[in-house]
């Protein structure tokens, strides 16, 4: 068990254009908000909710391909989301994103990513937004630290001065870089960044889908294995659904 010092709770964030601001209480819920007003405030707009546990925020998107496609956006964020946590951690902290949307630190769950679209959109239609959603548990509540191995928190691994607001800080540059780079480059680069956070699985080739989905060739096997996205989304799995915060 290691212990550090509590990181102080800070509502002041400085993010770069186009990024626009709404903060919340600590009783609010920024990816309910977020696509709540995603269609009258449009793209950039980032929801934060101050918490001293939680670094709990969303952001809308517009994104120019149909549905079907667009859900890839989810990559994009999670990518952003776990560039942003690397480089704040502690030198050698092992991080990864268990498929799709789950981070880990040493093993241990700190929370993850989720996707929202308007309900009813056409898949062949670009929708008219779509909202990338995040939580990480910054502290452990209510719990003896270490006691779960399967959960973890920010401050037990070592992330002693990294505040909610500078992850979600770090967050928005990152999202920059990455959508710069699918723009100059294509999707195969943000699907590289982020298959490259799964666990290695030794002799395996993977590949993300127009759709989403990600396909798992195993050595020696015609045969390839498909997971699908969008069942997944609907239902996060990091999520405790009677807390409404990441799984402890």
């Amino acid at each position: 068990m290691r212990a550090h010092a509590r990181m102080p709770f800070s509502s002041d964030l400085v993010l770069p254009p186009p990024f626009a601001l709404v903060t919340l209480r600590e009783v609010g819920d920024a990816f309910a908000h977020a696509t709540s007003i995603a269609a009258e405030k449009g793209a950039g707009t980032l929801v934060y909710v101050g918490r001293f546990d939680l670094a709990e925020f969303a952001v809308v998107l517009e994104p120019d391909e149909p549905l079907r496609s667009a859900r890839r956006a989810f990559f994009a964020g999670m990518s952003a989301l776990a560039d942003s946590l690397v480089a704040h951690a502690p030198p050698e902290t092992p991080l990864a994103i268990e498929w799709p949307d789950a981070v880990t630190v040493n093993g241990g769950t700190v929370g993850g990513g989720r996707l929202g679209w308007p309900r009813g959109a056409d898949e062949n239609r670009p929708p008219a937004w779509l909202v990338f959603g995040a939580m990480i548990r910054t502290v452990a509540m209510n719990t003896e630290p270490g006691l779960n191995p399967l959960s973890t928190a920010l401050e037990e691994e070592g992330f002693s001065d990294f505040t909610a607001a500078r992850l979600v800080e770090s967050f928005a540059r990152h999202l920059m870089l990455v959508t710069d780079s699918w723009n100059e480059r294509g999707f195969d680069a943000v699907a590289r960044d982020y298959l490259a956070r799964l666990p290695a699985e030794k002799g395996t080739r993977r590949h993300i889908d127009r759709n989403g989905d990600l396909l798992i060739a195993l050595p020696g096997d015609t045969d390839v294995e498909r997971k699908e996205l969008l069942p997944a989304l609907a239902k996060p799995s990091w999520l405790d659904p009677k807390t409404g915060g990441p799984q402890a």
